[in-house]
């Protein structure tokens, strides 16, 4: 494969996906940077969804009195699984789409792969900083870049 600027008689994925003007060609474009978007907005969502069961279950070791001191083990449910597998095969189904789509070594969708994970990053992933004070320490969480392909995190 070499990369190509091919914008009509391209075909992706499929037979049915063939390219057969420019206009065909602009829809794959968005269409991939919109796939890319969504990729980005299910990992985020994957997180979240996280974040929210750990708060859950803060909520109920608070709520149950636990000493701060002590250590208490939290699992999720079988529907809590569930729910985090679907997430997770759904952000890895399309992150295998976009792979395969980038491997055409079509020089437009690279570009609109690389657009799209760059508007899915600032659209879905702001960072979150909280700073603790009081103690004279200071706690921090940052939420940056922690994994750039879910397959390798």
């Amino acid at each position: 494969m070499l990369f190509n600027w091919y914008t009509t008689d391209a075909c992706f994925l499929s037979s049915g996906w063939q390219i057969t003007n420019n206009g065909m060609f602009a829809a794959t474009c968005i269409g991939v940077i919109l796939l890319v978007i969504l990729v980005e907005f299910t990992r985020r969502m994957g997180k979240e969804y996280d974040a929210f069961l750990a708060r859950q279950f803060q909520r109920q070791a608070a709520a149950a009195a636990v000493p701060s001191s002590a250590k208490v083990t939290f699992r999720v449910s079988p529907v809590q699984q569930l729910v985090r597998a679907v997430i997770h095969a759904i952000t890895f189904g399309g992150a295998y789409i976009v792979m395969l789509l980038a491997m055409y070594f079509n020089v437009y969708v690279i570009i609109c792969i690389f657009v799209g994970a760059g508007l899915g990053k600032f659209l879905c992933d702001w960072m979150v900083v909280t700073v603790e004070m009081g103690d004279g320490t200071i706690g921090r969480e940052e939420k940056g870049v922690e994994e750039t392909t879910v397959c390798c995190g």
